[in-house]
């Protein structure tokens, strides 16, 4: 699944640790999402859009 994870995040001058942090995951989870190599459960995937204030689709696009 595409998506947008790292250019949000340097938008708001994030580390990927500050994001990981936010959403209590791990870094290395971060990173994998990033990477498009892990897809975030449905539960993750809303956290993260709310972390961002925006809808899921603003961040994932599926394939």
């Amino acid at each position: 699944m595409k998506n947008n994870l790292a250019e949000r995040r340097a938008g708001r001058n994030w580390t990927q640790a500050d994001l990981a942090a936010a959403l209590g995951v791990s870094r290395q989870t971060v990173i994998s999402i990033e990477r498009e190599k892990f897809d975030p459960s449905l539960p993750l995937a809303f956290l993260i859009a709310r972390t961002f204030d925006c809808a899921i689709e603003d961040i994932f696009v599926a394939e």
